[in-house]
């Protein structure tokens, strides 16, 4: 694995006339970019992170983060649910009513020229992309803050509530906003983009999911459980089981099933936040809204309207989305620039080193080519 950023190529797709190589000279080492990584981390705000138990208690959210060093806060809110089944966490919470924490995960640059908002796919855990995050700071240079932010709930609720945050955050600020979103953060992203076309500069979509690939078995089953609220009850108990056991046993479990090739950020990530009755209901309830909502076409008119402002980044093998939705993107509009990852990677990139390093290293050059 320390060898693979000098076998990094990324190709863009031969409709938009372009392929590439990164660029190999000068390249730091997996080590290298690991103690770099360490002295980025923000310890103030891990603290903060560490000590959230299931009821989510109130954590004071830390000021901001130094610049060029990481920092994670949490914020707590309500949100007024209809006739949906998720659950409230806390004891005490009016019918209807959920207490939910959102986690900001941010490096603040002295001057930047440019802010990145990285929006997570499903589940919406922050804690999963901190490798990625701290390298898209590195690759540029302390030239842009980056914040990543996380929330659960149906689908509709993200992209309202990441509108929300844009318009109160950056309503005074003058930087160019860059969206990056990971699978079905990809499609929030373009929604945001539709909402606020004269903030937005770029529009990034990392192993996009855009719409339901009807040929895919593996989301044909997720589907089925999220929109059983039996099976859903039933998924979220085991998941919980596993999280209450010892934390030596959870983290043996977990390595086991998931494999040597995810880094100790994932398998962290998994073991303190993913683990949770409550955060699996979600997860499941937002899958049930996505599937619902992407069985539509994608908006076209807009995607086509606003081509040379989106990039997209596809797998080779990704069911979540497939070469065939990259093809129908490269008609319906062709100035989109249209990317394939080819060194082996996965949808869930960000649960490995290897696999942040290299869409971080795609993201900054996306992101220096446009600025």
């Amino acid at each position: 694995m320390s060898n693979y950023l000098h076998l990094v190529r990324w190709f863009f797709h031969p409709t938009a006339g372009v392929r590439s190589e990164l660029p190999t000279t000068g390249v730091a080492s997996l080590s290298e970019r690991r103690r770099r990584r360490r002295a980025l981390f923000f310890p103030a705000t891990a603290a903060a992170e560490t000590s959230a138990t299931r009821r989510f208690p109130p954590i004071a959210p830390p000021a901001s983060a130094p610049s060029g060093r990481i920092g994670l806060r949490r914020e707590l809110g309500s949100c007024i649910h209809g006739e949906s089944e998720v659950e409230s966490f806390p004891e005490g919470a009016s019918h209807g009513q959920d207490i939910f924490a959102t986690d900001f995960l941010e490096i603040r640059a002295k001057e930047p020229s440019v802010h990145v908002l990285v929006i997570p796919g499903n589940p919406g855990i922050v804690a999963f992309y901190k490798d990625f995050v701290e390298e898209l700071y590195e690759n540029l240079a302390g030239q842009a803050s980056i914040t990543e932010r996380g929330r659960l709930f149906s689908l509709h609720e993200q992209i309202d509530h990441k509108v929300d945050f844009i318009e109160q955050e950056f309503q005074h600020s003058e930087q160019s906003l860059v969206l990056v979103g990971h699978s079905i953060g990809a499609y929030i992203c373009l929604e945001i983009f539709k909402r606020l076309q004269k903030k937005v500069k770029l529009c990034v979509g990392l192993y996009p999911f855009l719409t339901l690939n009807k040929k895919s078995m593996k989301q044909s089953a997720i589907g089925y459980i999220a929109r059983s609220s039996l099976l859903s009850k039933g998924v979220s108990s085991f998941v919980s089981f596993i999280g209450s056991l010892q934390a030596s046993v959870t983290r043996g479990i977990v390595t086991r099933l998931l494999g040597p090739s995810w880094s100790v950020t994932a398998v962290e990530a998994t073991c303190g936040h993913l683990l949770w009755y409550h955060t699996m209901r979600n997860v499941l309830f937002m899958a049930m809204t996505e599937f619902t909502k992407l069985s539509e076409e994608p908006d076209w008119n807009f995607i086509s309207a606003k081509q040379d402002q989106i990039a997209f980044l596809f797998g080779v093998d990704d069911h979540w989305g497939p070469l065939a939705h990259l093809e129908e993107i490269s008609k319906r509009a062709p100035g989109v620039a249209l990317s394939v990852e080819t060194e082996g990677h996965t949808h869930g990139y960000c649960c490995t080193e290897a696999g942040s390093f290299w869409a971080a290293d795609y993201v900054a050059n996306l992101i220096k080519t446009k600025f």
